[in-house]
């Protein structure tokens, strides 16, 4: 099973959004699930000072067009960014995860979500939510929906 999404970019402004809801501190190590051109792992390097930024992208255009822009902006020690399925994603030292899936998308990757984060990780999800979790905040930006989950706070998103 893998998952594939339409690549459609989030705006510049509803990236920043994200990540201030979510808190972005130099603490944090945050992995963005479909990254496409990697817009959010930069502003989360640049913008929010994070420690680290994690990217997983299946198709290997946009992939490669990352990689190139990581190292055009000599970003190269603080992004990492897999070709991968983002279900091959090792999730144990996320702090944030970002995603624009879909709602069938982000059901797929729950299971992995649940077994391989921590508490207190931060969960953001563009426009789609996660069957029976609870996000601890919604925002709205224009027409766009944003979604917070933190660990274990979003009941039933943590096998008790």
């Amino acid at each position: 099973m893998s998952i594939t999404v339409p690549y459609v970019p989030s705006p510049p402004e509803v990236v920043e959004k994200m990540l201030e809801i979510a808190k972005v501190t130099p603490d944090d190590v945050v992995y963005d699930l479909g990254c496409g051109d990697g817009r959010l792992l930069i502003t989360a390097i640049k913008k929010f000072g994070a420690r680290k930024a994690v990217g997983y992208e299946i198709r290997k255009d946009l992939y490669e067009d990352l990689i190139r822009k990581i190292e055009r902006e000599g970003l190269s020690s603080r992004i990492i960014v897999y070709n991968e399925d983002l279900l091959n994603a090792d999730l144990s030292e996320a702090t944030v995860v970002t995603l624009f899936l879909t709602t069938s998308a982000n059901e797929k990757i729950k299971p992995k979500l649940e077994a391989e984060l921590k508490p207190g990780a931060r969960i953001v999800s563009h426009e789609f939510t996660f069957k029976d979790w609870v996000p601890q905040k919604v925002e709205t930006l224009s027409w766009h929906k944003i979604y917070l989950y933190v660990f274990p706070d979003c009941s039933n998103c943590r096998k008790r």
